[in-house]
């Protein structure tokens, strides 16, 4: 099932707030992806009645397996293509900023012929 970019874009900051926190708050989504917390919120219900997020009594936000599938991909996405194009000499804000669009609108089907045929024929870079 494809997900909208903006949903992508929620899980993914949960999984990555979590990653350097230890734990997430509607307030650290707001700061990290420069929303109000009223629009957090409201994105935040959205998410757990679809089942992608849990909101726990202290306010943590705590993935799903189903947010977390969603978000390791859009994040592994992410992670290679800005490697990739810093490897290939973008400099990296713009291939951070790149990256973050593209994680988005690339297929997964393409995603990973991409990622095979760049191992097949430039083995193991440094992505």
């Amino acid at each position: 099932m494809k997900h909208t970019r903006s949903v992508e874009d929620y899980l993914e900051a949960v999984l990555m707030i979590q990653q350097e926190k230890g734990s997430c708050r509607a307030i650290d989504i707001a700061q990290h992806l420069g929303f109000s917390k009223p629009s957090v919120s409201v994105a935040l219900r959205n998410l757990e009645d679809d089942g992608s997020i849990a909101r726990e009594n202290d306010g943590t936000v705590q993935l799903t397996e189903k947010g977390l599938a969603v978000a390791r991909g859009v994040l592994s996405r992410h992670r290679f293509l800005t490697g990739f194009f810093t490897a290939i000499g973008v400099p990296p804000e713009v291939a951070e900023e790149d990256a973050c669009g593209m994680e988005h609108s690339v297929s997964e089907e393409t995603f990973s012929a991409l990622r095979d045929w760049l191992r097949r024929n430039h083995g193991e870079m440094q992505l």
